[in-house]
């Protein structure tokens, strides 16, 4: 402290403005930790799974009337919320395809006559709701249709090129829209309206808003305010940027994890990578922040490959990580039926549904992350604790584990059988086996036979219940 600090201190003390103790306090309230995530997320998703719903392909129909009827199929899956692709009416000026891409608005007030109409889906919606599931609307900020109306009542709300002409997103390949520029007051008040709107009008409960880094930050800061004055939202940003968390967005996508997660399965990567990722991922990303982790959605399958091109023999592995481990679980429409196509983006290619393993493992993990507390979302949920193992390029182990639940996971991300040891005493305790193995007690001498690219999860045993 300098001596003109000092001065003013001891004369505030001298005239009463301020007790000693009072001074004490002040100076310890700036060393206090300040959370860094100041929104409150909705109660309902701290163990709740995602779901996109791509009504197009969804069913022989594509409408919201044919989805609504697999609602209760879907909630028995498992999930929680259900994120609706764009649902307004698509651009046909430099359409894509026969369809055209969905994140193409012609009119943000506006149902694409293909999907049904408002109040079909305000009856989805309903029916949601009444499945104890959550929708959220993809929204798509950062863009318009050629042939939207904006580009004739208010052309000033584009971005132009140096010769004054509209222009698509630059970097991209998106030659069906045209950016919009978010220095204009008139565009931010529009855009914030026109979501409102969704939520009175239908009842949604938020939104996946689609490259929500390429829209300003302190844009969306505004709107969650506004929404939330409303009824509390789910947000969900297609971005990955800690910044979103604090004012804005409940969640944000997961991209390193699974372009880490992958890079394994290919063979490009060990382990290290991993909990290199995880370890960074604990260290520098709030923890009241959600990450959205998924082996598949729109753009990956689509434009990338099915789950099993992408993952290969590692799929399941993949698939349980991203329940057991941090983050909230994405489930694609199709993936519960081991869908082995890339389905088409602008034309129509129904899914062909059927029983499948990998929608009985989803079934089973989500169900598991449900009642158990320490896999819950953000800081509902516990940390993952490293257990140290004989095989650390080949073997991910950790622990899950609060006052309430302990979970202990073990996988072998490689092709080689392993014998797998641990070391340290973190994950001892009676537990009973998830593949159905009955009860066991983990001490130093447990040993564990892996299988390549399998799994072995342990769930700790309540009171020595089996």
């Amino acid at each position: 402290m300098n001596h003109f600090c000092l001065t003013l201190s001891v004369l505030a003390l001298f005239f009463g403005l301020v007790s000693e103790n009072g001074w004490a306090d002040s100076m310890n309230q700036r060393y206090q930790p300040v959370p860094y995530v100041q929104i409150e997320h909705p109660q309902w998703s701290r163990n709740a799974a995602i779901y996109e719903l791509n009504t197009r392909q969804f069913t022989l129909e594509g409408t919201f009337a044919s989805a609504q009827e697999q609602l209760p199929r879907l909630k028995a899956l498992g999930v929680d919320i259900i994120w609706l692709m764009p649902v307004q009416e698509i651009g046909k000026k430099n359409r894509k395809g026969g369809l055209g891409s969905p994140y193409s608005v012609k009119d943000y007030y506006s149902i694409n006559p293909e999907l049904g109409d408002l109040d079909s889906l305000k009856q989805f919606v309903a029916a949601a709701h009444d499945n104890g599931l959550y929708v959220i609307l993809d929204w798509v900020a950062n863009h318009t249709a050629w042939d939207n109306p904006l580009t004739e009542e208010h052309p000033e709300w584009y971005s132009r090129t140096r010769k004054g002409k509209f222009h698509p997103t630059p970097g991209t390949d998106w030659s069906d829209i045209i950016e919009l520029d978010y220095s204009q007051p008139g565009l931010r008040r529009y855009m914030t309206d026109a979501i409102k709107w969704w939520v009175t009008e239908t009842g949604v409960d938020g939104f996946r808003c689609d490259v929500a880094g390429y829209v300003p930050l302190d844009f969306w800061n505004n709107l969650r305010v506004e929404l939330d004055a409303i009824k509390p939202v789910f947000m969900l940003a297609e971005w990955e940027s800690r910044d979103l968390h604090a004012q804005a967005f409940d969640m944000t996508y997961g991209w390193s994890w699974h372009n880490t997660v992958r890079d394994i399965a290919m063979g490009k990567a060990d382990v290290s990578k991993l909990v290199g990722y995880y370890s960074k991922h604990e260290k520098t990303w709030p923890r009241g922040g959600m990450r959205m982790t998924f082996v598949s959605n729109h753009d990956k399958n689509s434009w990338e490959g099915t789950q099993f091109e992408l993952f290969g023999e590692a799929l399941e592995n993949a698939i349980a990580l991203s329940v057991i481990g941090k983050g909230m679980p994405l489930v694609y429409s199709g993936q519960e039926a081991g869908n082995g196509k890339r389905l088409e983006f602008f034309e129509k290619d129904t899914i062909k549904w059927r029983e499948h393993r990998i929608g009985e493992l989803y079934r089973g993990l989500l169900a598991l992350k449900k009642t158990h507390t320490a896999l819950w979302n953000g800081s509902w949920g516990a940390s993952m604790e490293l257990v140290p193992n004989n095989a650390p390029t080949s073997v991910f182990s950790f622990v899950r584990a609060n006052d309430k639940d302990k979970v202990f996971a073990v996988f072998n991300f490689s092709s080689e059988e392993h014998a797998v040891s641990f070391d340290e005493s973190l994950y001892h305790g009676d537990y009973r086996d998830f593949s159905g193995g009955g009860a066991v007690k983990l001490s130093d001498d447990f040993e564990l036979e892996l299988k390549p690219w399998s799994y072995r999860l342990f769930i700790q045993l309540e009171d020595g219940k089996r």
